[in-house]
């Protein structure tokens, strides 16, 4: 056990609840240094150290340094630094207070040792992303956070009934790689895929997401299905399940997301997609694969929160989030604009920015473990997300017809943390070593290679093509896609609804039976004790005599004979 350090996700976790109690500069202050701040704690920690503590009859321990849980751990900082800056002035003061305990939540994740410190931090993100939503403040951002919460509940059920299980099992409650070859490891394999996104219950991302707040929406992409990225890399490595679930991921991101009109869902189910590869590549299972799911998450945080920070800011300027309603909004929006473009091309996995020296790892170990058909869908994917989100996005958001709308753009901090993370997406793409040196595993590996650029090149090239040559179908309209939330959103509210009238009408029965019971009863003690009832009768003094003599001779007669 090393000397005692104040765990990183107290600092973000009690530093939320600080930030009521001050107002003005004190409060811009602590938003930007409470990140800084945890991001110091975080590599204050010497590799390979932890805080144990005992409990009950275990020994916990919420502080354990890995090599991946620092990676995630610095990148959720910057994270928090970021969102901070971005909602400063326009956010609700609960919508803060939330996501710092979110994120100090999802740190909290990667720093623990034990099953019962990740669960405890696991349920705490849970409860905090739905206080993000719920400060949004509108009718559908509330009943978008209630079907969001019933799903992360009934994840944490299911998670928890594994953790129980496996330490029931095995004495211990240490969280270390495992494979889903017994009932405990499966629950809790499927825990980590409910927050991840994965099918069936892929929709609740697109489905809640897009009801936040403009920062909002910038603070849950981040944690949630990065913590489950994490988890499935330090507890699932290698399981080969996890291949074929990545990439349904993948093509079910990619087909919603181009199926829809309404910008910030188009993100979302990007967002499904992007943790697919992520997913795939565990499930891969090799050193150069985990360091391609670690490196994904990294930049996917940035280059995601930045094509979302770039949409919050048309959101906020214009009020309007569906395609068919924008358009031209580069002529007042340059800024949003270039932004938006440079996230674009960074998840598009364009050379020179950070989604190409990252997802190039996933598929290159893919391609050295001799997975052909994987590594041709990975590819054939790679073109997809150029399709929806390097290029659908911004061509109907800020090109395609003139909306005639003429919005600015957003404040200063909006502006400045979206350059923030400009700089980032091309800094990691123009000096990859700087984030190789901090993947989980030493690489060598070389992302800018004549074949690879060629390669890439050739497939963004065609894929551009074949958007603008298919573009009158690509445009959309005010429809509505269906996805597997249908079930508990449409179907299990009309089994519900049943359910209700049937059990009122039984209820209304049993109350009848219960009336009828109650009211025979009275009727009865009426009967006896009623103002005509036989024990309310006026009894004459002889027989009053005759009976209590009765009675005394029966006492008499009982005493002789006992």
């Amino acid at each position: 056990m090393t000397d005692f350090a104040f765990p990183p996700a107290l600092i973000l976790i009690l530093g939320a609840f600080v930030l009521p109690l001050v107002q003005g500069t004190a409060r811009r202050v602590l938003i930007l240094g409470l990140p800084a701040l945890a991001l110091w704690a975080v590599w204050s920690f010497a590799p390979g150290s932890h805080v144990s503590i005992p409990f009950l009859e275990y020994t916990v321990q919420p502080v354990n340094v890995t090599a991946t849980g620092r990676l995630f751990a610095t990148i959720f900082c910057i994270m928090a630094f970021t969102g901070g800056l971005y909602a400063m002035g326009q956010a609700r003061l609960l919508e803060l207070v939330a996501a710092y305990v979110y994120a100090g939540s999802a740190v909290g994740v990667t720093f623990s040792g034990d099953l019962i410190s990740l669960f405890v931090y696991w349920e705490l993100m849970a409860l905090g992303s739905t206080m993000v939503l719920w400060s949004a403040g509108t009718s559908t951002a509330w009943k978008a956070s209630f079907r969001y919460l019933l799903i992360h509940l009934l994840g944490g059920v299911i998670l928890m009934a594994g953790i129980v299980w496996r330490v029931y099992d095995t004495g211990s409650v240490a969280f270390a790689p495992m494979q889903p070859d017994n009932p405990a490891n499966i629950l809790i394999l499927i825990g980590f895929l409910i927050n991840a996104g994965a099918p069936p219950l892929s929709a609740w991302i697109a489905d809640a997401y897009p009801e936040a707040s403009p920062s909002g929406m910038v603070f849950l992409s981040a944690f949630t299905t990065k913590t489950a990225v994490f988890t499935l890399m330090v507890g699932f490595p290698g399981a080969e399940i996890l291949v074929w679930i990545g990439l349904y991921m993948v093509f079910y991101g990619i087909i919603y997301a181009l199926l829809e009109n309404d910008m910030r869902r188009i993100l979302a189910y990007s967002i499904v997609n992007q943790v697919g590869f992520m997913v795939c590549a565990i499930g891969i299972g090799t050193e150069l694969a985990l360091n391609g799911a670690a490196a994904h998450a990294f930049a996917h945080i940035i280059y995601k929160a930045l094509l979302l920070m770039s949409a919050g800011s048309v959101l906020h300027m214009t009020g309007k989030r569906k395609c068919s309603d924008l358009g031209g909004l580069f002529q007042t929006m340059p800024v949003t604009a270039i932004n938006g473009i440079v996230g674009a091309l960074a998840i598009s996995a364009f050379p020179f920015t950070s989604g190409f020296v990252t997802k190039s790892l996933e598929t290159s170990a893919a391609a050295y473990q001799g997975m052909a058909l994987v590594w041709f869908l990975l590819l054939a994917a790679s073109a997809g997300v150029f399709l929806h989100a390097g290029i659908k996005f911004p061509w109907f958001v800020f090109f395609q017809k003139d909306s005639g709308l003429r919005p600015e753009d957003p404040p200063p901090g909006m502006r400045w943390s979206m350059w923030f993370y400009s700089f980032l997406c091309i800094a990691i793409g123009l000096f990859p070593a700087a984030l190789y040196n901090i993947l989980p595993y030493s690489t060598d590996y070389e992302p800018y290679t004549t074949d690879h650029l060629v390669t890439q090149f050739q497939l963004l090239l065609f894929a551009g093509f074949a958007f603008f040559a298919l573009l009158p179908m690509m445009k959309r309209t005010l429809t509505i896609s269906l996805d597997f939330d249908w079930f508990y959103r449409r179907f299990l509210r009309i089994i519900a609804a049943e359910f209700t009238l049937r059990s009122s009408h039984a209820r209304e029965r049993m109350e009848k039976r219960a009336r009828a019971r109650v009211e025979g009863f009275i009727n009865r003690l009426y009967r006896h004790h009623g103002p005509h009832g036989i024990l309310a009768r006026t009894w004459p003094s002889g027989g009053m005599v005759l009976w209590v003599a009765v009675m005394l001779a029966g006492m008499v007669l009982a005493a002789a004979i006992f």
